[in-house]
């Protein structure tokens, strides 16, 4: 087996357990088991539990879809590149809900390499999504604002619109059209951050 096919399968498996299972719950046994390698491989791979952990983090991310969004987006009209990436992301977020899920659950109790690890994808995320807003202030069609801040906070609204519909169950409870919403945040977002 290639060496990248046993690491593409320790991760996918890990993936998996620590979506399953959580960072705690999960052991390196069980992921090696699981990608139908020996433990003693997985430790060539990754040298730890938190090193697997971080790539993991790192692979599974919305980072390398954004960045591939941006460079296919960059001149399209404001509006409608704002929801290829909204669409996008909360699309990835629904599919990675569980391993989300978990994070959110034990994060308090990870060691702080975790954490460091946790931010910096997050911050990777937003420097991209700030980088594409300053591009557009420079081509004159955003005014002048702070492009991390409303990265955060476009992504944010994003994020916290997942976070009732998918893992507080609201979806369950109230039928909304995901599109029609993600256009309305949009259209407050682009208002706010648009040249007059």
């Amino acid at each position: 087996m290639a060496v990248t096919d046993t690491k593409t399968k320790i991760l996918d498996s890990a993936l998996r357990l620590f979506s399953e299972k959580g960072f705690i719950g999960a052991t390196t046994r069980e992921i090696a088991d699981s990608a139908g390698v020996a433990e003693l491989t997985l430790f060539r791979h990754f040298l730890n539990k938190e090193n697997l952990f971080e790539q993991v983090l790192k692979d599974y991310s919305f980072l390398p879809e954004l960045e591939e969004i941006i460079h296919e987006i960059r001149d399209l009209p404001y509006e409608e590149g704002l929801l290829i990436v909204a669409k996008s992301f909360y699309k990835t977020l629904k599919k990675r809900k569980d391993i989300i899920k978990i994070v959110q659950s034990e994060m308090q109790r990870y060691p702080e390499k975790l954490h460091k690890a946790y931010h910096s994808m997050i911050d990777g995320i937003l420097n991209s999504f700030s980088e594409h807003l300053k591009d557009l202030q420079k081509r004159g069609i955003l005014r002048d604002f702070d492009t991390f801040h409303a990265a955060r906070g476009f992504l944010g609204l994003i994020f916290s619109f997942f976070n009732m519909q998918e893992l507080l169950m609201r979806s369950m409870y109230r039928q909304e059209d995901e599109e029609t919403i993600l256009k309305d945040f949009i259209e407050i977002f682009s208002r706010g951050t648009m040249k007059p």
